[in-house]
């Protein structure tokens, strides 16, 4: 049997806790599912996961994304970041034996002046994963979780200004309208995912309503029954179809 050392046993845990949070990620497409399998390989490797030095030691490390959401009006909130000339989400390096969701809520503190409140739709868990190369000088690579919070436009009101030089809302069609170049090379690609697991997820809130009304077919008279079961069928073809 071989021996643990006890100060190993917070990055093991902290290994354990990725792969988990890495395996609850749906891949939206094939370059997610490519990068998820890169991030699992680069977890289970043993390689450093934390950046321990700006900007680019380790050559690759974990960062935490927050996308901002007021869920009324459906807008995401981007800043305007003055080191990477990009409109991106908040965000930060996880720092070292910190767990993803810790780096949320104390980089949206810091950023945006605000609590992190999970977004309805994924909670506390990251949405979408992404691997990228950074442009510039330091160049390195981010292993990126990305989260979702919620918001109301009106409730930030400042924000680090050092950092970022403005902050906007913007509706999926306005973001997907944005030239790429102007804003992280996986933003539509998220904003897409982002829509797609929303409505998924309203999909089967509903489908769960309506397996309640069908699930016992003798308890209403037969006309109910029948459009019961006729919309029942519909909407498990629409699940079937969006997933």
């Amino acid at each position: 049997m071989t021996a643990i050392d006890a100060s190993e046993v917070p990055g093991q845990l902290l290994r354990a806790r990725l792969t988990e949070l890495l395996k609850g990620v749906h891949p939206w497409d094939e370059q997610e599912r490519t990068h998820l399998a890169a991030a699992m390989e680069w977890v289970a490797s043993g390689a450093p996961l934390y950046r321990t030095r700006k900007p680019d030691v380790p050559s690759m490390h974990l960062v935490s994304y927050f996308v901002v959401l007021d869920e009324t009006c459906g807008e995401l909130l981007l800043v305007a970041h003055r080191k990477a000339g990009l409109w991106l989400p908040s965000g930060g390096h996880v720092e070292p034996l910190e767990d993803p969701w810790d780096t949320v809520t104390r980089e949206c503190r810091e950023e945006l002046r605000i609590e992190a409140v999970p977004s309805t739709v994924s909670g506390a868990q990251p949405l979408f994963l992404t691997v990228t190369q950074t442009r510039g000088q330091g160049q390195h690579t981010d292993v990126s979780l990305w989260y979702v919070l919620q918001s109301k436009v009106g409730g930030i009101t400042s924000f680090d200004e050092e950092e970022f030089e403005a902050i906007k809302w913007l509706s999926l069609r306005q973001i997907l309208a944005e030239p790429g170049n102007r804003l992280d090379p996986h933003m539509h690609r998220f904003s897409q995912a982002h829509e797609r697991h929303r409505l998924r997820v309203g999909i089967l809130a509903a489908k769960s309503t309506q397996f309640s009304l069908v699930s016992s077919p003798y308890r209403f008279g037969s006309n109910r029954t029948l459009v019961s079961c006729v919309a029942w069928r519909s909407l498990r073809r629409a699940v079937i179809t969006s997933c």
